[in-house]
């Protein structure tokens, strides 16, 4: 596993908002659903398109893609509607006691 990377306050990003980091040259999509977060690789595994941009529909949590609407579900990563197959990768992410959001990339392979 890697080393926990503190990415932002827990208040810069609010409920049914995204914001976009990068982690050692990796972009990543931080969503707020009701005061949980949710880390994913912020490209699309169809297009180069960044998910941050997209819809995200908190009650299914999914993320739509803002380029040609595939879903992502949040929790693992699997794309839920075509034109999109590959999921993208899940990040552990983790809210400390002094309220700052740290992630911890998942590897290569993962998914």
């Amino acid at each position: 596993m890697e080393p926990w990377v503190p990415v932002a306050q827990v208040g810069d990003i609010p409920p049914g908002h995204a914001a976009r980091v990068e982690i050692d040259g990796v972009p990543v999509a931080i969503f707020n659903v009701g005061g949980d977060f949710y880390a994913l690789d912020d490209t699309c595994s169809h297009a180069e398109a960044s998910l941050s941009e997209g819809d995200l529909v908190e009650d299914r949590y999914v993320i739509e893609c803002p380029l040609h609407g595939s879903s992502f579900d949040l929790r693992s990563g699997d794309a839920v509607t075509l034109p999109a197959v590959e999921p993208v990768r899940v990040h552990q992410i983790q809210v400390g006691d002094d309220g700052v959001l740290r992630i911890a990339l998942a590897g290569e392979n993962a998914a």
